[in-house]
């Protein structure tokens, strides 16, 4: 089995991927997966940025036809693609609009995969250049033999410094975890 299949076993593994999988074959179909991933990542920016539609995902108090009725308007608000928005509506019905960022994030690696790429997310304490990432994507091609997709996030609780994350491989370069590394040397 290679990689990309094995990753993609994962996915539908967990009910968030059964929804991401079944999302992705009909992007697929009406070759839209690159329509779909654009606003599934604006979705995902939403559930971070706000706080009201957060909530109306996980508020297990809004009846279902309130929520159908919010994900639509939402969905015609962010103009997301008719897929997307309709899937948002099937979770909705579903009662599983909680799994919305599940269910991008495993439709991004979906993606991800069909591309031949692998997903890093980069944790930095301040935002990357164009050119920064693009170095460090070629610096990651290198050492994983495979395109790689960098995924940013800031923290500003590192300090300086990054944190790579690829699969299941961490790499921490972070000043936090040196400077903690020091303070555990020097306790002897």
């Amino acid at each position: 089995m290679d990689n990309s299949s094995g990753n993609q076993a994962n996915v539908q593994a967990s009910l968030a991927g059964r929804y991401a999988t079944a999302l992705f074959d009909l992007a697929r179909e009406s070759k839209a997966v690159d329509k779909v991933e654009a606003s599934l990542a604006t979705v995902q920016k939403a559930l971070t940025e706000s706080a009201d539609f957060r909530s109306l995902t996980t508020n297990a108090s809004v009846s279902r036809d309130a929520a159908k009725n919010a994900v639509a308007a939402i969905a015609k608000a962010m103009k997301l693609d008719p897929l997307t928005a309709k899937s948002l509506g099937v979770l909705a019905d579903n009662r599983r609009l909680a799994e919305t960022g599940a269910v991008a994030k495993a439709f991004a690696a979906l993606a991800a995969a069909q591309r031949g790429e692998v997903t890093a997310e980069v944790t930095s304490a301040h935002a990357l250049s164009a050119a920064q990432s693009k170095a460090l994507a070629a610096k990651l091609k290198d050492r994983v033999g495979r395109d790689v997709a960098i995924k940013s996030k800031i923290d500003p609780t590192i300090l300086g410094g990054l944190t790579v994350k690829i699969g299941s491989t961490l790499i921490d370069n972070s000043i936090k975890t040196r400077l903690n590394t020091l303070a555990q040397a020097m306790k002897g």
